[in-house]
């Protein structure tokens, strides 16, 4: 987030996509490469970090004992080369993604050395260690600390006795995220255990090699490469970098299952630039000049006997020749100089296509891909961290004192939105002291310790609550912050309570507790996020608010990094009242239903209009929701048409329906005989997007973008949109016809406005008609146009609209993004889609429910990995 500025420093970079697959490399892999050392540099008492990212050097205390030369590092006497500070990005690398290799081809001096003698180490003395890779007599043994092993990383995982030999050898130790361990010695696996536990206790130590930070334990032999990576290299990977040989560089990462550099070409510039620029056009429901760039079969094909585009030759390629001479686009602004230098280039080097058809969707949030977003909690998401944390409800006064969040990309927790100015940290500091104020303070302190002694017992009372508070172990340095807070109460004659309730109050209005901070430090690769990183996401995203003890539990004990027990908080989690909550406000927020609130609709023209019926129609779409999503299960589509409601019988009675009951409550009703009614976009919540004159603009986009996933242009700047009104002769529908066939608009308007057509005999109240006020006859046939295919599908009636659209594989994709959009609280760019479409398919292989949805998504890699940015 960008306006945050001096509230204080960024660490947290948005969520990206990391597919999962194998890594290949035309030398060594690299990705999740955090140090390097080749010995390059044949003297000087430097030894550089060749990593790329920020470098963690090392510095040789008695250069007289090396012996350099180009590609290698001989240790013949005594020394110790170590880091100058403590390797934070290793350490912080490998805290968050429970995740290691470390690698080195080495040349022992011989097999009697003993203690076990360094090879690397990052570590603080003999007893107290991350990591050590060491040479015992004969026999490799590595060291690894966990929570669950000593400080000195006992038991140890040991290669099988006469493994060290003399020569030149390739030694590579692996943990996965379970505690898995491998230890292979020239591509070969030689021993395995298990290391159980997180690494969240890992201490903020130096790394070194050829002996212990207390300089006894010395190891003689010469370097040639090492290595540490932040997650476990694959088998494949370690006999790819065994091959490579010790003298070998790492390039660049390449993912497997990640398009050619050819293919990534173009879907990361040639396609978002042909959506950008000439999609207005050459979609495939404009196809003005009978030409469709979204697909390859026509933007391939011959015209009066040359090729629109063709492979390898941009100056008989007559796109390029339109481009070329500013003939495209029409009417808009002429590519940039760049954006034509690469369109050629990408022509002329074979003009691959690996998008069939281009979906335009995915591109419509590219400008947004590159910001680095901090996520504030929402006033929702506030109020239940408040209730949660301290138990303590401040809904009314929050709502009241902070400024309301506002949509962007059609959520109002869109993160780059979510700003903080002199309103929202007055606001903090105010409910923070009405949150004590209501508080048991006496009691919420004795959660954290039973002690009351005002100097000795502070600091324990400062960690543990505000690692309860703030969601995560605290840092020294804010430690100290927040016992300076106590220090200072005592000082001036306060009590146990007072001291307490001022760091509570502190703690609370803190950025740890006003946003969802994570500790972004690394080397810019992608990585696992740590346990009590992944316990918040999983709990704002089920939950809409913190963790529980029993999740931090797990956070504490490392578990979250076996999938299988994430899957099983998941399925505990969602069976919490606390997530169906979540999920309503999902409901609230996609459909735009907080604007009920403001409906003034007109009086003369709406006389029994009852401004109850607003809160109705709102309730009636959250009580359908919970029915489809929560009771039956059923799939999220079946939203679209199921045959049941939820209405008061006033709201019965503006719809036409019989009444049930003599209350304001609302009452089931089955629709299996009301051919009018049934699923969302029969539902008032959702036609009053159309304003009084239902306008079929405003309801025709709203199919399109929030249930087609299409997108549209902009009207041009000056264009004048003022809605034409029916009149005696001149339905909705006929007006909209004639936008259609209207040379300057129908290109727009014939990719939405048809989308309502089904929905022409409700009015802007959402109440049924066969004939408007003017006695027009009106409609509800029409066709559907999905996006991506090239005829459109007929109905006959509303009904089979509703049909069409529940059916719709697209419809369900479109579900799909935009609970994940919620979820990660950011809008969805094109890097993400691969996921997306695994997130998709494994989702609605369990159902399509919104449990199975919400379950793909915490266990995919969106959530689950995070890309760290480079410490300067």
């Amino acid at each position: 987030m960008k306006s945050a500025g001096s509230f204080f420093t960024l660490l947290f970079a948005a969520f990206t996509l990391v597919p999962t697959g194998s890594i290949v490399h035309a030398a060594r892999t690299g990705n999740g490469l955090l140090a390097l050392y080749d010995f390059n540099s044949p003297n000087g008492a430097i030894v550089k970090d060749r990593s790329g990212g920020a470098p963690v050097d090392l510095r040789i205390t008695n250069i007289r004992s090396i012996r350099r030369a180009k590609g290698s590092l001989e240790v013949r006497g005594k020394t110790l080369i170590r880091s100058d500070k403590p390797a934070t990005k290793i350490i912080n690398a490998i805290r968050r993604s429970n995740e290691i290799t470390i690698e080195a081809w080495v040349r022992p001096a011989n097999t009697k050395q003993e203690g076990p003698a360094r090879i690397v180490t990052l570590s603080g003395d003999p007893s107290n260690r991350n990591f050590t890779l060491g040479q015992e007599a004969d026999r490799y043994d590595v060291r690894f600390r966990s929570t669950k092993t000593s400080n000195n990383g006992m038991p140890s995982l040991a290669a099988p006795r006469k493994s060290v030999k003399p020569g030149l050898t390739h030694l590579v130790y692996t943990r996965d995220r379970s505690g898995q361990t491998q230890f292979y010695i020239n591509g070969q696996r030689r021993a395995s255990g298990n290391a159980q536990g997180g690494t969240n206790n890992w201490s903020n130590f130096r790394i070194g090699l050829a002996n212990e930070m207390s300089n006894d334990r010395q190891w003689l032999g010469t370097y040639y490469l090492v290595a540490i990576y932040s997650r476990d290299l694959s088998p494949k990977e370690i006999e790819q970098n065994f091959k490579a040989g010790a003298g070998a560089s790492s390039g660049p990462a390449i993912v497997a299952n990640q398009p050619k550099p050819s293919a990534h070409l173009f879907e990361t510039k040639i396609a978002p630039l042909l959506v950008k620029h000439c999609f207005e056009c050459h979609d495939p429901v404009t196809r003005k000049g009978k030409l469709d760039l979204s697909r390859k079969a026509t933007a391939f094909a011959t015209r009066d006997g040359d090729k629109i585009i063709a492979p390898g030759k941009s100056a008989q390629s007559l796109l390029w020749e339109s481009i070329a001479s500013n003939d495209m686009p029409k009417k808009r602004k002429p590519l940039s100089a760049g954006e034509k230098k690469l369109v050629r280039q990408w022509i002329d080097t074979g003009a691959t296509w690996s998008l069939d058809p281009i979906d335009p969707a995915i591109y419509e949030h590219e400008e947004r891909a590159a910001d680095v977003w901090v996520q504030r909690l929402t006033v929702d998401e506030y109020i239940e961290t408040v209730r949660a944390a301290v138990g303590v409800d401040i809904a009314d006064e929050a709502r009241k004192i902070l400024p309301p969040d506002l949509r962007a990309d059609g959520f109002s927790n869109t993160s780059y939105n979510l700003n903080v100015d002199l309103k929202h940290v007055q606001a903090y500091a105010k409910l923070a002291g009405l949150i004590v104020e209501r508080m048991d303070v006496d009691k919420f302190a004795s959660r954290f310790t039973k002690s009351r002694r005002l100097h000795k017992d502070q600091r324990v009372l400062v960690e543990r609550m505000g690692k309860w508070l703030l969601r995560g172990p605290l840092e020294n340095h804010e430690i100290v912050s927040f016992r300076g807070v106590s220090s200072t109460v005592v000082a001036s004659g306060g009590n146990f309570r007072d001291a307490a309730a001022y760091v509570i109050e502190a703690m609370i209005q803190s950025p740890r507790f006003i946003y969802r901070i994570e500790q972004q430090r690394g080397d810019g690769s992608a990585v696992p996020v740590n346990d009590y990183e992944l316990a918040s996401r999983m709990s704002y995203i089920i939950w809409g608010g913190p963790p529980d003890e029993q999740l931090y539990r797990d956070a504490d004990s490392g578990a979250l990094s076996d999938p299988a027990r994430v899957e099983s908080q998941i399925k505990r989690m969602l069976r919490n009242p606390r997530a169906l909550k979540r999920s309503t406000r999902f409901v609230y927020e996609w459909l735009h239903l907080g604007r009920l609130s403001n409906m003034r609709p007109d009086r003369k023209r709406f006389p029994k209009w009852d401004p109850q019926l607003a809160n109705d129609m709102r309730d009636e779409t959250i009580a359908f929701f919970k029915e489809i999503a929560w009771t039956q299960k059923r799939p999220l589509s079946d939203l679209l048409n199921a045959q049941v409601t939820y209405v008061t019988p006033r709201l019965a009675r503006h719809y036409g329906m019989r009444p049930v009951g003599r209350t304001t409550q609302l009452h089931r009703h089955d629709l299996s005989f009301v051919r009018e009614r049934g699923g969302l976009l029969t539902q008032g919540s959702v036609l009053t997007i159309g304003g009084d004159e239902a306008s079929m603009v405003t309801r025709g986009l709203f199919v399109l973008h929030d249930l087609l996933r299409g997108s549209v242009m902009a009207p041009p700047v000056g264009l004048d949109t003022t809605p034409v009104p029916a009149k005696p002769g001149m339905s909705n529908r006929r007006v909209s016809e004639g936008r259609i066939s209207d040379e300057k608009c129908g290109g727009c308007h014939v990719k939405f406005e048809p989308l309502a057509f089904g929905l022409e005999k409700f009015d802007g109240l959402g109440a049924f008609h066969n004939k408007d006020k003017y006695g027009n006859t009106l409609r509800e046939d029409g066709e559907i146009l999905f996006p991506g295919t090239i005829k459109p599908v007929a109905y006959k009636t509303s009904a089979e609209l509703m049909n069409l659209l529940a059916k719709s594989d697209r419809v369900r994709e479109s579900l799909t993004w935009k609970v994940t959009q919620f979820a990660l609280g950011r809008p969805l760019v094109a890097a993400d889609a691969r996921m997306i479409k695994d997130i998709h398919t494994k989702a609605w292989k369990n159902g399509g429910t919104y449990e199975s949805l919400v379950t793909a998504i915490v266990m995919s890699d969106l959530v689950q990995m995070t890309r760290t940015e480079t410490t300067p």
